[in-house]
Formats: C-alpha cells, sequence, structure tokens
C-alpha cells in the first residue's frame, strides 16, 4: 500500500468514526504522516490463533471497529460450518472488558448462543470454558504478556485449542469481505443468548487444577505476582486449597489487582528480569523459597529460587526440565505413571528433555512453535483412548500444562506444582538450583538463551523477510566457533513429519543449537540458542549482530 492509500483510509475514518475517544486519537496524528501510514498500511493481521496490535484508531490497531469486524468475519465462518455457540472472556488489559462484549454483541446479532465471562479470567480458563459448555469456538482478548499499549483477541476451536493455522486462513478469508463499519447492534442486556458464565464454572475449573496436585507442600514460603493480570483470585485460591496459609503467601501489593497500564511492571513477561523486580523486593524481605510471576492473562510463569542466600532466576526451558523430571519422579514413586508416558514440547525447546525421558521409558513428541500443538497431540491421544498417558507439555517460552482439562497453557497448574516441587525437594535438603546441577551432572550441561531483534513499522515485515532469506540462502559451515553438523529447514524438507514453518535450525557440536524463527504475534525475529557456556553464547551473539543488524 502507498503513502496516499494510507491517507485515504485515514480520510474515510475521519468521516465515519463516531467513537469519540479514537476521534480525538485520529485528529492527534493527522499531521504526522509516518504514524498515519504505520496505523493504516494494512489491516491488522489474523495469524496465530488470532490478532494482535497496538491500541488506537486505524485499521492496523485493536479498537472497537477492528474487534467488530473480526468478530463478523469469524462469525461469517462459524455461519459456514454450522456452528451454533462461542464462549468469550478477558483479561486485564485496557478496553479488554469493551471488546470483549463487542465480541458478544456482534455474535448475538448473528444468533449465536454466546457465554460471556463478567469477570477477568485467564486464557486457560476459556479453552476450559469451551470444553465444558462443549462450545464450537472460543474468544479471548488477551496480548499476553506484551506491553501496556496492546491489546489481542485469541480463537480457539471447540477442542480448547488455539485454532490451527489452516482454520485461521479461513475465519481471515471471511474477515477480508467485512466491511469495516458496517454492523450496527443493540445494547447487550437485549440479546437474550448472551449467557452469564456462572461463579461456579470457575470453581469447576479449579477442581480440576487441583486434581493434578502431586502432594502437600509444608514449611515454605511463597512470594506470588499477578503483575496486574488475570491469576490475582485464581492463583492465590489454588494456593490456599493444596494447604498453604495465608501467612505463607506474600502478595506483591502494587501488582495484586486487575490494571491494565502495568505501572510498576512496563512490559509485563514474566520471562523479562525486570518484570520480576519488585517481586524479588518482596520475595527478599520476606524471605520467601519463591518468586512465582504470572503474565497478564495467567497462562504463562516465570520464577526465582532462593538458592544460597540469592535469588536465581530459572528459565522456561530449566523449569520446563525441573517440572517433566518431577512429575515423572513422583508419579514412579506413587506407581501411577503409565507404562508408556508422553511429553511434548516445541521443536524450540531444550532437548535435555529428551535425555530425561529416556530413563523414564517415555514418549517425547515434537511440534512447531505455539501451544496450539501441543494442545492438538494432547486431543489426538484423547480421540485415540490414551488421554492418560499425557503427562507434560511445555514450550521455553514459560508455558506448561499437566492435564487435559484444557488445551493450552495454564499459569494456575503449573504454579500449584512449582510450589509442590520447592516444598518436595527443600524436605530433601535440596533447591531447584541443586536438582538441575544434578540433571546437568547426569546429562551434560545445557544452557539456554533468547535473544531477538525488533523490525516495527511498515518496512519492519518487508526486513524480517529479507533477512530470512538471506539466511536460508547461505551457506553456514560454523557458527561461533562451533561445526554446523545438521541444518533444518522447516519451510522445506525435514525429518520430522510437520507442517511447513519459518524455523531455522542449526545443530551444531558440543549438543549446542542455533534457531532462528520470526515471531508470530510481534515485529521481531526470535533467537533460540543452546550452549555448553556463556562463552559460546557471547560468541552466537557476536554472529548475530554481525548477520543481522
Amino acid at each position: 500500500m502507498t503513502k496516499f492509500d494510507a491517507m485515504a483510509k485515514f480520510d474515510s475514518w475521519m468521516k465515519k468514526v463516531e467513537d469519540k475517544d479514537l476521534k480525538k486519537d485520529l485528529l492527534s496524528i493527522s499531521k504526522d504522516k509516518t504514524e498515519i501510514e504505520n496505523r493504516f498500511y494494512k489491516d491488522l493481521e489474523f495469524g496465530t490463533g488470532g490478532m494482535r496490535g497496538i491500541l488506537g484508531a486505524g485499521t492496523n490497531c485493536m479498537n472497537i471497529y477492528t474487534v467488530m469486524r473480526a468478530t463478523q468475519g469469524l462469525a461469517d465462518y462459524m455461519k459456514s460450518i454450522d456452528a451454533k455457540s462461542i464462549a468469550i472472556g478477558c483479561d486485564s488489559r485496557i478496553n479488554s472488558e469493551i471488546f470483549a462484549k463487542c465480541a458478544a454483541q456482534i455474535m448475538a446479532e448473528n444468533n449465536f448462543t454466546v457465554y460471556l465471562s463478567d469477570e477477568i479470567v485467564p486464557t486457560p480458563f476459556i479453552s476450559f470454558l469451551v470444553r465444558h459448555y462443549r462450545c464450537d469456538m472460543g474468544i479471548m482478548i488477551t496480548a499476553s504478556h506484551n506491553p501496556a499499549k496492546y491489546n489481542g483477541y485469541k480463537v480457539s476451536g471447540s477442542d480448547g485449542c488455539q485454532v490451527t493455522d489452516a482454520v485461521s486462513n479461513l475465519i481471515t478469508s471471511f474477515i477480508s469481505k467485512v466491511e469495516m463499519f458496517g454492523k450496527k447492534v443493540k445494547p447487550i442486556e437485549e440479546y437474550k443468548t448472551v449467557i452469564k458464565v456462572p461463579k461456579s464454572v470457575i470453581d469447576l475449573y479449579i477442581d480440576e487444577v487441583l486434581k493434578q496436585s502431586l502432594n502437600k507442600p509444608e514449611n515454605i514460603i511463597v512470594a506470588y505476582t499477578p503483575l496486574n493480570g488475570a491469576g490475582y483470585k485464581f492463583v492465590p485460591k489454588i494456593f490456599s486449597k493444596i494447604g498453604l496459609k495465608d501467612e505463607d503467601v506474600i502478595i506483591v501489593k502494587e501488582q495484586g489487582y486487575p490494571d491494565g497500564n502495568f505501572t510498576t511492571c512496563p512490559y509485563p513477561n514474566p520471562e523479562k528480569p525486570e518484570a520480576l523486580k519488585l517481586g524479588l523486593e518482596y520475595a527478599k524481605k520476606s524471605g520467601a523459597d519463591i518468586l512465582i510471576a504470572t503474565d497478564p492473562d495467567a497462562d504463562r510463569v516465570g520464577t526465582a529460587v532462593l538458592n544460597k542466600g540469592e535469588y536465581k532466576l530459572i528459565s522456561g526451558n530449566e523449569m520446563g526440565a525441573l517440572l517433566s523430571n518431577y512429575i515423572l519422579t513422583y508419579k514412579k514413586k506413587l506407581k501411577t505413571l503409565p507404562k508408556k508416558p508422553v511429553l511434548i514440547k516445541t521443536i524450540v525447546t531444550t532437548t535435555l528433555i529428551d535425555k530425561i525421558a529416556k530413563d523414564f521409558n517415555a514418549e517425547v513428541i515434537d511440534v512447531l512453535t505455539g501451544f496450539k500443538y501441543i494442545g492438538e497431540q494432547v486431543t489426538i491421544l484423547e480421540k485415540a483412548g490414551e488421554a492418560d498417558r499425557f503427562i507434560f507439555g511445555f514450550e521455553e517460552s514459560y508455558g506448561y500444562l499437566c492435564g487435559t482439562h484444557v488445551r493450552d497453557k495454564d499459569a494456575q497448574s503449573a504454579s500449584m506444582l512449582i510450589v509442590e516441587m520447592v516444598s518436595y525437594y527443600k524436605k530433601l535438603g535440596k533447591t531447584l538450583i541443586d536438582v538441575l546441577t544434578d540433571l546437568y551432572k547426569k546429562y551434560g550441561v545445557f544452557k539456554h538463551k533468547l535473544s531477538s531483534i525488533e523490525f516495527a513499522g511498515a518496512k519492519g515485515s518487508v526486513k524480517i523477510k529479507e533477512l530470512m532469506q538471506k539466511l536460508r540462502m547461505s551457506k553456514i559451515s560454523e557458527i561461533s566457533g562451533l561445526k554446523v553438523l545438521e541444518k533444518l529447514d522447516f519451510l522445506g524438507e525435514t525429518k520430522f513429519n510437520l507442517p511447513k514453518s519459518n524455523v531455522l535450525i542449526y545443530n551444531l557440536e558440543n549438543s549446542a543449537q542455533f534457531i532462528v524463527r520470526p515471531s508470530g504475534t510481534e515485529p521481531l525475529i526470535k533467537f533460540y540458542l543452546t550452549a555448553p557456556s556463556d562463552e559460546v553464547f557471547q560468541k552466537m551473539e557476536g554472529f548475530i549482530k554481525e548477520f543481522f543488524i
């Protein structure tokens, strides 16, 4: 699209927008041609299970008009498959409740039964809600762990998984036919097909989480922050249910309630150390054994554990390995481990899990990046009558799932299991760092690091495509001084039976890995690094700067 086309769309919005706040926003950028181009050069893309964008006026932003247009397109798709019902919920982000109601109004206007949660809920609860009411689809309004200026729209299918790429593409085709300012709706109270989700259903979800509990935690202090998000009610209630007393759970007050502005954690991503800064202060004051942080939609969880007087951050790969080992070990102890247990992970997640699984005669299933692919495999097991074989699923980006009650990563059950695991090893005189050290002694050192480079705006997406193509065409024999043993291009032929995906994996000497993929939800190129030492990490980052910057 040319700058002229973007300006024409801007002029059209100036004439048609009725919302006062959006009108004011448009006026504020009327003389900023670059900002107009960035907001109007394309429609907000419906990609990896939904859409995500910056809040504001424009076709490339999250606002009531883009939400209603997307919802009408989704409704048209649902009509094409003879769907009847949908579940809708939202997190604590700015305008989340407004967008959820807009989506409910559009769906009700199209004669669908809508199960609408009128309180802030975690993303995995919507997966549970879809399955509980046997809905055909679900919508969760959230931008997950992104900064406050973002919001988003996740869509799940009847199994509770985020929709596949094929379904996403079909929905996109329906959305493309919808006019931006076409649909008119009535006040939500006038729609009899909008059903308020009762509190009893939330209790049922919590009961299912509690079924995954393995042991009662004792003699442990937990610092917890929901990062002003949806975990603020759910996680403390679960901690209480498994036996923790109120004085054992230290809530970070400034972050203990919903607030879409995230004033004390501008980037509420538990993967980022800065997001845990305030929580660590609370942990130090209380002498907590562990700090647990859940992101705004409470599907991811980050941690820091007390070890020899200092708090050590634990990465998603490390926690995934620790939880896998703990669950397998404890279930074996209880004699509840199935004969052929299954662990599921993404292709960018640590291969340490393969070595752990081997000792328990467990199968590891590798899937593409995105938790929907993990959920998809759980559904396959369920349909085959083998759901009991599923032990644990996780991805390096701090997402974990235990149990088959949902098909999404779940910070509620993960937080519970982490607390129980810390307590279990504390009784044995060990911290999680001690256990991780034991795993490295047994299986070899697997250090992990995630790096990324941002390419924002209209030109950024073009630059990402150019760099990925350049990397594909380059003949690279070594990275950071380590020989390339194998290059896997998931857009081409691979040894895995997986759909095509824009991912390149370089398997290197000494069990090192260099993995590159563009983010499906942010204007980033991501680099997943595995190395035996910090020195190798430094060399890898040098290669990234040389090639990509």
